[in-house]
């Protein structure tokens, strides 16, 4: 019975979703205020009944009912409690569900939040995110229905995929979803802006946090599945350039350059048409990443979907959305006139050059993930392109990018000064040099590559703290009453850009000076790297819930201090049966211990495979990640995004 009014309640909020988006939007048109007052009750009742419905597929899971197809198929009574809950977003159906129960969390955030907004806008808004949320309840309801039973039905499910049966990743795709769907009402309020005509410093203050919200929370997912990855598939490395992988990090690019274009449409009131677009693209991306996962076209740990016909539904949506939103962007962006005018040498030309580097490095990213995919549909010819495309041609252009940044802060508004500029940042940029060289040698030497990055991350860093210093007049009296004073989107920014200064530092330690091993150990062998000698205990037997595994002890020491003891496991799941790998990880400042048992030899059973990595500077990656979520954090607690920001804007 839950299950069937989990159902009715779907129908319902796709009713809701159809009245929202029709009513409401002729009434905008004709000035009819009874036909707008629909729009806020409508964008509340959808989350009423879409919250009702996924918690109705939750309790499925929770209590094992296999009388429904999806939870046959994707649970099983010995999983974890957390699993079975996990399970519910863990597939294909649950997991447009749980987008549609976001989608429409985040219409009811803007119906609350949004009250002080023009009423006509105000309601264009709420009508175009009912109509994207429109698309998905017909999507689910006829293609891939959640709540489908079948009978007979089983006396046990067929399991989750073991590799997702992990914390990281019962966490990661709530955070991921929550930045991918943020990105709607971004384009919500771009489609709202169009019709009306009308972008101004108001209509940039709005959009920025909700763009900042998206922002943050896309961070967090890629960064929380890189993590998992990085100590779940047991290779060691924290980013492979997997399609699924590019589907998050695409609309992240185009939601970093939307960032820093809506600063300038608010601060010089120019850019509109292009922040314009680039909400459109942010939201296409993450729609582009929705086909690419769930449409069946490739085959990955993350994909859900293996029935290429529902990715035709979605093509044609993603045809509707972004083809509609494109042609009406086309037909109206000359009412989007610029305001202020500024030159070649400035923050608005840096911001703009930050935009065109970020947009050019989500369109690579683009090709290198759709073009095997077209090469084998036109063609049928089957190939691959892999990491040395992508970290050469992405590479080519974060450098200039990074660089970019760096002087972005220090440079004035509208026209600056570029031999004063060079003149304050020439020290910075020396000082970058030579630490870079420094650390260069003192690890050892390597590619050059190594040095390159190291010199970039450095000068972003010292250029960050520079700026801030100047900002705050650190070495003049009253600084500290200055600091206190500074607005929390500065100190966001700041947080930001150390923070993205971190994680290259990061990236090149552990990509350029990392080690590995693969080795036949028996107990007792030992085994150098990194500094750290490695011995081999033993092995036990563990049972675990759903799974039984191998787990040896391997103790660490560095410089004959005290020993780290690491318990790797070799595990077997039982339901669906697989193998999988836990990594054992010493995480410390300086890098990561990184260990994984594999197989027994078949002739010395105390003989057994296993792979060690040594990994410097790993956690200055996760570090540097924190540091730019909690900026975004710090920014997006500014009370001028919360009061006063429709001044101005009143018809």
């Amino acid at each position: 019975m839950i299950v069937e009014i989990g159902h009715f309640a779907l129908i319902l909020a796709c009713l809701l979703s159809l009245i929202q988006s029709t009513f409401p939007l002729y009434g905008s048109l004709k000035g009819k205020g009874r036909l707008m007052a629909i729009a806020a009750p409508a964008a509340y009742g959808q989350f009423l009944f879409v919250t009702i419905s996924f918690a109705a597929l939750m309790y499925a899971f929770v209590v094992s009912d296999f009388s429904v197809a999806n939870v046959a198929r994707n649970s099983h009574t010995l999983k974890p409690m957390l699993y079975k809950i996990s399970a519910t977003w863990g597939n294909h159906e649950g997991s447009i569900l749980f987008w549609t129960f976001i989608l429409s969390l985040y219409g009811a955030l803007v119906a609350f939040f949004g009250r002080k907004l023009p009423r006509t806008f105000y309601v264009k808004v709420l009508a175009i995110q009912a109509l994207v949320g429109l698309g998905f309840y017909l999507f689910l309801l006829l293609t891939s229905n959640p709540f489908e039973r079948i009978y007979p039905f089983p006396m046990e499910g067929n399991g989750l995929n073991p590799l997702l049966q992990d914390p990281g990743l019962a966490f990661h795709p709530p955070l991921l979803y929550m930045g991918y769907v943020g990105l709607s009402v971004t384009f919500s309020f771009a489609v709202g802006a169009l019709i009306e005509g009308r972008v101004d410093a108001a209509w940039a203050r709005w959009v920025r946090p909700w763009t900042l919200l998206a922002w943050c929370f896309l961070t967090a997912g890629i960064t929380l599945g890189s993590w998992w990855a990085y100590y779940e598939l047991g290779w060691g490395g924290w980013w492979f350039w997997d399609p699924v992988e590019n589907a998050s990090f695409m609309p992240w690019l185009v939601a970093t350059g939307l960032l820093h274009s809506a600063i300038v449409v608010e601060k010089r009131d120019t850019l509109k048409a292009w922040t314009i677009l680039l909400a459109i693209i942010a939201f296409s991306f993450s729609l582009l990443g929705t086909f690419i996962v769930r449409s069946g076209v490739l085959t990955s740990v993350h994909a859900f979907a293996t029935d290429p016909e529902r990715g035709v539904f979605i093509l044609m949506f993603l045809f509707i959305v972004i083809g509609g939103s494109l042609l009406l962007f086309a037909l109206r962006a000359d009412k989007l006139q610029p305001g202020g005018l500024f030159a070649p040498i400035s923050r608005e030309s840096m911001l703009v050059i930050n935009n065109l580097l970020l947009s050019v490095a989500a369109l690579v990213v683009m090709f290198g993930t759709l073009y095997p995919l077209l090469r084998d549909a036109l063609t049928g010819e089957k190939i691959t392109v892999g990491p040395p495309f992508f970290n050469l041609a992405f590479g080519f252009l974060m450098i200039p990018l990074i660089l970019v940044m760096g002087l972005g802060p220090s440079t004035s508004w509208k026209r600056a000064d570029l031999m004063g500029l060079a003149s304050r940042l020439k020290f910075v940029f020396a000082a970058s040099l030579l630490m870079a060289i420094a650390v260069f040698y003192a690890a050892g030497g390597g590619e050059i590559m190594a040095g390159i990055w190291l010199a970039v991350g450095l000068w972003l860093l010292l250029s960050t703290l520079y700026e801030w210093a100047e900002r705050v007049k650190l070495f003049k009296s009253g600084a500290l009453a200055r600091i206190l004073r500074q607005p929390r989107a500065s100190i966001g920014m700041s947080f930001g850009h150390l923070g993205l200064a971190i994680a290259v530092l990061g990236m090149a330690g552990t990509s350029y000076w990392g080690a590995e091993k693969q080795e036949i150990m028996s107990y007792g062998d030992k085994v150098s790297i990194g500094g750290y000698d490695v011995t081999f205990e033993n092995t036990d037997g563990v049972i675990g819930p759903n799974y039984t595994a191998v787990r040896a002890t391997f103790s660490a020491s560095r410089d004959g201090g005290k020993p780290q003891i690491l318990k790797p496991e070799a595990r077997v799941y039982l339901t669906p049966p697989m193998p999988t790998t836990e990594a054992a990880i010493l995480s410390r400042f300086t890098g990561d211990l990184f260990v994984v048992i594999g197989e027994a030899n078949n002739r010395a059973y105390d003989q057994w495979a296993v792979r060690l990595y040594h990994k410097p500077l790993q956690v200055w990656l996760w570090g540097g990640v924190a540091v730019m979520v909690l900026g975004g954090l710090i920014s997006l607690s500014d009370r001028r995004f919360r009061m006063g920001a429709l001044k101005g804007a009143k018809k």
